[in-house]
């Protein structure tokens, strides 16, 4: 793969976020320790689900998106980009799917590299060019290489688990012989829960924003995927409205998020447009430097 000067800016605030979901974590387990909140069923139920997400990711967002995967006959043109992009990024070449939708967007998934399954809409391949297709495989293929997937299953485990207190402790706060105890777990749920949650958007921004690069790198034409966000973009209010509305609990998945309800920044898991165009064109600068 190739590569240049690295993104450190990029790399500490990952590194900040990760270090920040540690220390909360580690509060809120010292917490529910002193007060001696039982957690073992709680643990073993989420620990389950994120387990079965996570090893069955690429079968769930397959059924959930409609995608098919097709074959090199059926989609000629689609293996050529993908398997020269493999190369260049020293991937093992993933399933490639397609997804019969009006919506032009593209999306990766899997546990690990020889799991994975890069996607693309109809729509997609039909109103972007070669060059811009392959600069939103190359995205998706650095979501791929940097086990995103993994990651973000990790980094959401206690989180989960705050999140089955706040539903379910509250049940348990008016047992006398505990319930100023419960009480006070289910707050401190309640506030690892949100950080968390804003810890983690925060962490899925900042691995698109190392998608990005990394599909400069591998295509070395970051206008190519300017172009491409901006097409995207532009396209999504002339989507039906039921269209939209089917795909967007994906949005997490997508290279462009579905609808806007990302209301504030914060919430998003995709930077703003605007903010991934001047990265990009940041990163065009550099390799003209280099």
């Amino acid at each position: 793969m190739k590569r240049w000067q690295r993104d450190y800016g990029l790399a500490m605030r990952m590194f900040l976020t990760m270090f920040l979901l540690f220390a909360v974590y580690i509060a809120f387990i010292g917490v529910l320790s002193y007060l001696r909140v039982p957690l073992g069923m709680i643990v073993i139920f989420a620990g389950v689900m994120l387990f079965a997400q996570y090893y069955y990711s690429d079968k769930m967002v397959l059924y959930s998106t409609g995608a098919r995967v097709v074959t090199e006959s059926e989609e000629p043109g689609l293996h050529e980009i993908v398997s020269r992009l493999c190369i260049e990024a020293d991937l093992p070449k993933p399933r490639v799917a397609v997804v019969n939708s009006s919506i032009p967007n593209a999306f990766a998934t899997g546990r690990s590299p020889k799991k994975a399954v890069v996607a693309v809409t109809t729509a997609l391949m039909q109103k972007l060019d070669r060059n811009e297709v392959s600069a939103v495989l190359a995205h998706e293929l650095t979501h791929v290489k940097n086990r995103d997937v993994m990651v973000l299953t990790i980094a959401s485990f206690f989180s989960t688990i705050a999140f089955f207190l706040v539903r379910y402790l509250i049940f348990f706060a008016g047992d006398r012989r505990g319930g100023g105890q419960i009480m006070l777990a289910w707050v401190a749920s309640i506030a690892v829960w949100l950080v968390s949650y804003l810890l983690i958007r925060a962490l899925s921004r900042y691995r698109e924003f190392a998608a990005d690069r990394g599909a400069a790198i591998i295509t070395g034409h970051p206008s190519h995927l300017v172009s491409a966000l901006m097409k995207i973009s532009g396209s999504m209010d002339r989507v039906p409205t039921e269209d939209l509305r089917k795909a967007e609990g994906m949005n997490a998945f997508y290279i462009i998020p579905i609808s806007k309800s990302s209301i504030m920044a914060l919430f998003s898991t995709h930077p703003s447009l605007e903010k991934r165009v001047a990265a990009l064109e940041k990163i065009s600068r550099e390799m003209e430097l280099a």
